[in-house]
């Protein structure tokens, strides 16, 4: 008889700026109808921007609600009215970067990304080789560096996104970028590394996807023939969509119908962006959600329970500060 393979679940957590409080709030509301820590349930967590901040914190042991309650506290000081005026934001990044590096440190502390209690894997972008760059947690044997880095640093490349944020330059004096300008919807990186470093079988491979809501709206016949004054406004917002939607279709004919699922309600046109702190509604959209997709998660993820991850440090001899 052919042996049963081992089940392997994935949780990808989508990029979109404070939207990520709807993401946060899904699963908050998910332990408490359910009475579980979502982590538990999940062999790897991969998360771009927003989504790689919550995939840390989970991995540093905090739970859902705490984070809600992070971007609830801190969105309003990363996000602040006016702290670069708008006539420069023509040639310079919308806001300084102080707000999120006080908030993320408050958030993650000074824990290291080797002490995260998840396989993590967080992708930002490395501007002068052009090449995607991911961080990981030391679940194999080859990767040897990034353990020693601080949570907070990952998260404040993985966040660095154009036009808001400038580059972030504080690990190894890398310029490095928002993952979302390769991989906004990190699904597909998450199955990679659970076949390829991770050794699951294809059919193994259990995805739930979490994106932070998604604006349909009636895009101009001017775009048709448009230059950069026609485009400024929709360019950024469609590569974003049409990237994240591509990845989880790739993932889903990969995977199954089965084997994949995706929660990214549509919501109407401008009620959240990217810096928009529309706490009350996000929560709202969450709540709502919330309450049709736990039955869902129950039936198709809850029953799986990961094995306990083991880190496999190699020589401890030097911490990166």
């Amino acid at each position: 008889m052919e042996e049963k393979k081992k089940r392997f679940q994935i949780l990808a957590l989508d990029g979109g700026g404070i939207k990520g409080l709807y993401s946060a709030a899904v699963l908050a509301h998910i332990e408490k109808d359910l009475e579980i820590k979502i982590a538990d349930h999940f062999d790897l967590i991969v998360g771009t921007s927003t989504g790689g901040i919550i995939a840390l914190a989970l991995g540093s042991g905090l739970r859902p609600q705490n984070i809600v309650e992070f971007y609830e506290e801190w969105g309003p000081e990363i996000f602040r009215d006016g702290v670069i005026p708008k006539v420069k934001q023509f040639y310079q990044n919308k806001y300084s970067n102080k707000g999120l590096e006080n908030a993320l440190k408050k958030c993650l502390g000074d824990k290291k990304l080797g002490e995260s209690t998840k396989r993590l894997v967080i992708p930002s972008f490395n501007v002068d080789e052009n090449s995607v760059h991911l961080f990981k947690t030391p679940h194999h044997k080859r990767l040897k560096r990034d353990w020693k880095i601080p949570m907070w640093k990952v998260a404040m490349a993985t966040t660095a996104a154009p036009t808001f944020f400038p580059i972030y330059k504080g690990i190894y004096s890398l310029r490095l970028l928002d993952g979302g300008v390769w991989a906004n919807n990190p699904s597909m990186v998450g199955i990679v590394e659970a076949k390829s470093l991770l050794n699951a079988d294809i059919d193994s491979i259990h995805l739930l996807n979490l994106g932070t809501t998604l604006e349909v709206k009636k895009r101009s016949d001017k775009l048709n023939f448009g230059g950069l004054w026609q485009w400024k406004k929709d360019a950024v917002n469609l590569i974003m969509e049409g990237q994240s939607e591509g990845a989880y279709n790739q993932c889903r004919l990969l995977l199954g119908e089965s084997n994949a699922y995706r929660l990214n309600p549509i919501v109407p046109k401008n009620l959240f962006t990217l810096d928009k702190l529309n706490v009350d509604k996000l929560m709202s959209k969450a709540s709502s959600q919330s309450r049709e997709f736990t039955p869902i998660f129950e039936e198709r993820f809850m029953n799986h329970i990961a094995p306990d991850y083991k880190p496999l440090y190699p020589d401890k001899g030097e911490v990166y500060e």
